[in-house]
């Protein structure tokens, strides 16, 4: 009896794991391939799911999530014969599990492979410089080919970077120098750049200043002009007035022969050598005459004993 209930006992812990066995739980952004007598039965994807023991193999889990492969550095000749070290780094993801299961042993290491030999390939019809400022030529090239390739496998190749490229020391050297070469001509270049704009503005500066100062003088020739006009004016309309006064006034003769010296003794304080006398006061004795009888003085009588 007792080893009857032993038995049951066996036979029951077995059937229980045997029915673990069978149920299957896929977890989320994974599948699951399952063969039936060594053959493709069906693919689980997420959820629970039982299968029949003994008959039906599982395979391990496979992520269909977007994963990263970052692949060792390859050497890679350009077309210009420099030899180079290039890693590259390939994100993919599996969009169908049984043909990436059956479509190519090691999966991984195929696009491993197949990206160092597309590399070579591009790079080697390229020269050096062509290569270090086209990586984005590179990498979309190498996306395309290695996503039509991974095609029949399963996987979808979304991106490829170059992730470093390291040329020879020597090319490094000079490649260095070159550059700070450059950089010293582009220094220079903006020195002088700044100094042409330096001088343009002096330039600029100098030219605005002579411009305001002949403005400025022009301004004061001009109110000097119109100064001297409107002086002119004064003088002639005061010219004018005082003649009319005389005219209005009626003035004498007398009057008229006292303006006539005054104009005489001008012209002799003048630096003149020569002097022209009107004819009307070239007689003396009838200009002092004329003055006299202006100034209302007395002529004086002649001595009648002197003449005796």
């Amino acid at each position: 009896m007792t080893t009857a209930i032993i038995i049951i006992a066996v036979l029951g812990i077995a059937i229980i794991a045997i029915l673990a066995t069978c149920v299957k739980v896929v977890r989320q952004s994974t599948t699951i391939i399952v063969e039936r007598l060594g053959k493709y039965h069906k693919t689980l994807e997420t959820g629970i799911h039982v299968i029949l023991p003994f008959f039906d193999k599982i395979s391990k889990p496979i992520v269909m999530k977007e994963m990263v492969a970052d692949f060792m550095p390859q050497p890679v000749i350009t077309k210009d014969n420099v030899t180079m070290q290039i890693d590259t780094v390939v994100y993919y993801q599996i969009t169908d599990p049984k043909l990436y299961t059956y479509g190519v042993d090691r999966p991984i290491k195929a696009i491993e492979n197949l990206t160092a030999t597309t590399l070579r390939n591009i790079v080697g019809e390229m020269e050096l410089d062509e290569t270090l400022t086209s990586r984005d030529t590179v990498n979309t090239k190498m996306r395309n080919i290695l996503d039509e390739a991974t095609d029949p496998w399963g996987i979808k190749i979304n991106r490829v970077e170059l992730k470093n490229i390291l040329p020879p020391k020597d090319i490094q050297d000079a490649m260095e120098k070159q550059m700070r070469a450059e950089r010293e001509r582009r220094e220079q270049i903006l020195k002088a750049e700044g100094e042409k704009k330096s001088n343009i503005l002096v330039a600029e500066g100098e030219k605005q200043a002579q411009i305001l100062r002949a403005e400025a003088e022009k301004q004061v020739q001009i109110l000097q002009a119109e100064g001297k006009r409107a002086a002119l004016i004064a003088e002639a309309e005061g010219t004018a007035d005082a003649i009319s006064l005389i005219v209005n006034a009626k003035a004498d003769s007398a009057y008229i022969t006292l303006q006539g010296f005054e104009a005489l003794k001008a012209l002799a304080d003048g630096q003149s050598t020569k002097i022209i006398v009107p004819s009307e006061i070239q007689n003396i004795t009838g200009l002092l005459a004329s003055i006299q009888e202006t100034l209302n003085v007395p002529t004086p009588k002649k001595d009648t004993k002197s003449n005796k």
